[in-house]
């Protein structure tokens, strides 16, 4: 789902000061959707521009579906699970990651995830093309558990709902307007777009959200979105949080990679 960029100074109200701790820097990674290529170039990035900005405690979060749609989820699954182990990383589940878990129990959600991009990711996880593609559902259920190992099912198992940090929440696909932080529901972290994305009110902190690709960044005064579609634009879009500032930095697949204040 595209939506036309809105007004990046935030739409009709004035952006308000939302602000990480002082002394924490914070970076957020939109949907990476099997994109190891454009992942790989925008933690180059990342590490880049947070050695150039000086000393802070970092965190990075990605805010789900790592997976499905492009050609190496596997390969995604992996590298973040190594940068995890090099700086503090955490890791928000998407409705991808949710299907991929279901559909290891489930043959009917296993119908759904391949319409959507799961079929892509078997193939990264080593299932002959071939085999897969003369394969009934039962067939590629039973391909699905023995390809995918444990090891990474138990790694998607403990991603998050959401992360709050400062004035902010980091979510996959956003929240439900007037219902407080912590009761949100977990289908909707995952999944919502509407009433979120036209809501105008406060959401009680700034949501930083996926899940709804956008052109460019949508920055409006309660939330911002970063999925610029990198399995179909080929740019993977991050955001740069530190004290009230903000910014913007992305990879694309022509080796393109900017850096926006």
């Amino acid at each position: 789902m595209f939506l036309k960029l809105r007004n990046l100074l935030g739409g009709r109200r004035p952006v308000r000061d939302f602000a990480i701790p002082a002394g924490e820097r914070v970076y957020a990674v939109g949907d990476i959707h099997g994109r190891l290529d454009l992942f790989e170039d925008l933690i180059a990035t990342i590490e880049a521009d947070n050695a150039a900005r000086g000393s802070a405690v970092t965190t990075v979060i990605l805010l789900g579906d790592l997976i499905d749609r492009g050609p190496d989820s596997a390969g995604v699954v992996a590298r973040a699970r190594e940068w995890s182990r090099q700086r503090q990383v955490h890791f928000i589940m998407g409705n991808h990651e949710e299907m991929l878990l279901q559909a290891r129990e489930d043959i009917d959600t296993l119908r759904g995830f391949l319409k959507f991009g799961g079929y892509e990711t078997l193939l990264s996880y080593g299932i002959d093309p071939d085999i897969a593609a003369g394969a009934d559902i039962e067939e590629l259920h039973r391909l699905l558990r023995e390809a995918i190992p444990e090891e990474d099912c138990t790694f998607i198992y403990g991603f998050k709902k959401h992360v709050s940090i400062g004035d902010y929440l980091f979510v996959h696909a956003g929240i439900r307007p007037d219902m407080p932080l912590h009761h949100q529901q977990t289908k909707d972290c995952r999944w919502i777009r509407e009433p979120f994305l036209s809501h105008d009110g406060d959401f009680g902190a700034c949501v930083i959200h996926g899940h709804t690709i956008t052109d460019e960044p949508e920055v409006r005064h309660n939330r911002i979105g970063i999925d610029t579609g990198a399995y179909v634009t080929n740019t993977l879009t991050a955001i740069g949080l530190e004290g009230t500032q903000r910014w913007f930095l992305s990879a694309s697949s022509a080796d393109e990679i900017s850096a926006a204040a």
